[in-house]
């Protein structure tokens, strides 16, 4: 169960400083920049094969978890708008194990989903870096989690996200 444990989290769950301060969020919203590059240049040499790959038992193949990672992120860009323009909005979660079973996550050629990463990533680091520090504590309610979370969360969150499944795909690489 152990080994199960490692392969779904092979850099740890996500787990947030006790207080994000905007050394954290500078950090992070660089890891945002940087992700596109790195998505497209460890996958820029597999086969349709090596796309095949799931990076576990039961768990999906390096196809749908980059597809997995443009429907993701395209949700992280909608909340924090949804953060930035209401107060406290209950965002909508979606069910990613079901879009990731969808033909376009299952087959299409990743190339489209890290030109979406591209821009997502580019508008969104673009905003990122313009808000204030005060901007960061605005929060949003997560009806599954049934508890608020602050945009610096979501920031960290997602920037964690990346390396979580680059992990992966790096992971099935030296299988």
């Amino acid at each position: 169960m152990q080994e199960l444990e490692k392969l779904k989290y092979p850099i740890g769950k996500y787990t947030p400083p006790a207080t994000i301060n905007a050394q954290h969020i500078q950090l992070w919203i660089e890891d945002l920049a940087n992700f596109p590059q790195e998505i497209a240049s460890i996958t820029s040499l597999l086969s349709e094969a090596d796309l095949e790959v799931a990076y576990r038992p039961e768990g999906w193949t390096v196809r749908q978890v980059v597809h997995h990672l443009a429907d993701s992120h395209i949700n992280a860009y909608t909340r924090v708008h949804l953060t930035l323009t209401e107060d406290n909005p209950s965002i909508r979660p979606y069910f990613e194990d079901k879009w990731a079973e969808l033909t376009d996550g299952k087959t299409s050629d990743i190339n489209l989903s890290i030109s979406i990463l591209k821009a997502v990533h580019e508008r969104l680091v673009f905003l990122l870096r313009k808000l204030k520090t005060i901007d960061f504590e605005r929060t949003y309610f997560h009806p599954e989690a049934k508890k608020e979370f602050t945009l610096g969360y979501l920031v960290g969150n997602y920037a964690w996200h990346g390396k979580h499944h680059l992990a992966h795909i790096g992971s099935t690489l030296k299988g």
